[in-house]
């Protein structure tokens, strides 16, 4: 255990490294989902203890399920149980890498006003596109200065973040929207859900304004820090055209880590990427834990399903307009209650997959649940980060966007029944 954990980082970046070869079928796709494995029990003393219930929980579950459908007549491949979340993981290892391109800028005053509302919300959105997680700290520590962070900075924050599930393709949404709805198109939901992001920042921003009267402190933005999200989510579009056959996981996993390169500030690149290794990457196991159980999860439900299709026949149904709705409020409302976004696409997407859902629908649904759920939830990763470092109470939190994630839900509705 005691090796395990001390190349704990290794482990994460190999299983990145690895999965890239087993695409080009150089090696077999066992090595990298054993690294994914083995960093995952490296990692599990890292966790919090809600966190370790979830997992057990949902692993418990799972492997129940699995050897239930089994007794059935009904068993799933290794790589279903396994490996079937090997892309998405090595995908957030890629993006991770882009957290080095960030710099913190702690001299400039803090602005104020309708305009830094704005700025404060494109910045968060556009920024954690491509970074990720590691933005809304850096946000959230400037901006709270002395003082604790208001529920309003935390709702502009945290709403903003989330809606770039929407149309970043660095988003860990959209790995998973990609591989529980296989066949999507991510570039049809590009357009949709650049103007959903668009009206998550002005619906924000207006209530932030008239709720503060324009007395709120928001985040210096410069405009060449928003260089690299936008230059990465270009290549992402240009290399895809230019080679169509490359899925867009694999080109993120090639793309951010390059990109990286070419762009970290630093004195010592080789001194930064050793220090990244060894502990930025040994400590995303909440990450590795929760999306390794998912699958486990994911496929027991779908052993069942397929030892019980009299049970589970919605042949009665079709994916229509009303079915999207009235499975992306289910989605939220459990998002917002604390399951976390993976979980519920995990359940929803063997349901609905019989059903021969057009794929690019089915991928906005699970966009749309993951930006909003994750957006208004004070008991998801990103409503605990408020609670645990900023003392946000979860009942503020979800007070505060509950007639956002309302607002939202009709307006996916609508979108999808117009533009997808």
């Amino acid at each position: 255990m005691k090796i395990l954990r001390k190349y704990t980082g290794w482990f994460v970046l190999g299983t990145l490294l690895f999965y890239l070869l087993s695409v080009t079928q150089i090696i077999s796709v066992l090595l990298p989902t054993l690294l994914a494995w083995f960093a995952n029990i490296a990692m599990w003393h890292t966790l919090a203890a809600s966190a370790k219930r979830q997992v057990t929980w949902l692993m418990m579950i799972g492997v129940a399920a699995l050897l239930f459908a089994g007794s059935k007549g009904t068993w799933m491949t290794w790589q279903q149980v396994f490996a079937v979340n090997l892309p998405m993981l090595a995908m957030f290892v890629a993006v991770s890498f882009l957290d080095l391109t960030s710099s913190n800028d702690e001299k400039r005053p803090l602005p104020k006003g309708f305009s830094a509302i704005f700025n404060t919300a494109i910045g968060v959105q556009v920024l954690g596109a491509v970074i990720n997680l590691s933005v809304i700290m850096v946000f959230a520590d400037r901006m709270k200065g002395a003082i604790k962070l208001t529920p309003i900075q935390q709702f502009i924050l945290t709403r903003n973040f989330s809606a770039a599930a929407w149309w970043s393709p660095f988003f860990v949404a959209t790995g998973v929207a990609l591989i529980y709805a296989p066949g999507m198109q991510w570039q049809k939901t590009l357009i949709p859900g650049l103007a959903m992001g668009l009206v998550a920042i002005i619906f924000s921003s207006i209530e932030a304004y008239r709720r503060t009267k324009g007395d709120f402190h928001g985040y210096p933005i410069r405009r060449e820090s928003l260089f690299i999200p936008m230059f990465l989510a270009l290549s992402v579009i240009l290399f895809h055209y230019i080679w169509p056959n490359i899925s867009i996981l694999v080109l993120i996993c090639i793309l951010a880590p390059a990109a990286t390169l070419l762009l970290m500030r630093t004195p010592s690149r080789r001194e930064s990427l050793s220090y990244f290794v060894n502990h930025k990457l040994a400590q995303i196991g909440s990450q590795f834990a929760l999306f390794l159980a998912a699958g486990i999860f994911s496929n027991g439900i779908s052993a069942i399903i397929l030892s019980y299709p009299e049970f589970f026949n919605l042949d009665n149904f079709t994916f229509s307009p009303l079915l999207f709705s009235f499975t992306l409020a289910v989605m939220i409302i459990v998002g917002i209650i604390g399951i976390h976004p993976v979980v519920s696409i995990a359940i929803a997407s063997p349901m609905l997959l019989p059903l021969h859902p057009d794929p690019t629908q089915l991928g906005f649904l699970f966009l749309s649940a993951w930006a909003i759920s994750a957006g208004s939830s004070g008991l998801t990763g990103l409503g605990l980060l408020m609670t645990s470092r900023y003392q946000i109470p979860t009942k503020t939190i979800v007070s505060n966007s509950l007639f956002y994630a309302v607002f939202m839900w009709l307006l996916c509705s609508v979108v999808n029944g117009v533009l997808l």
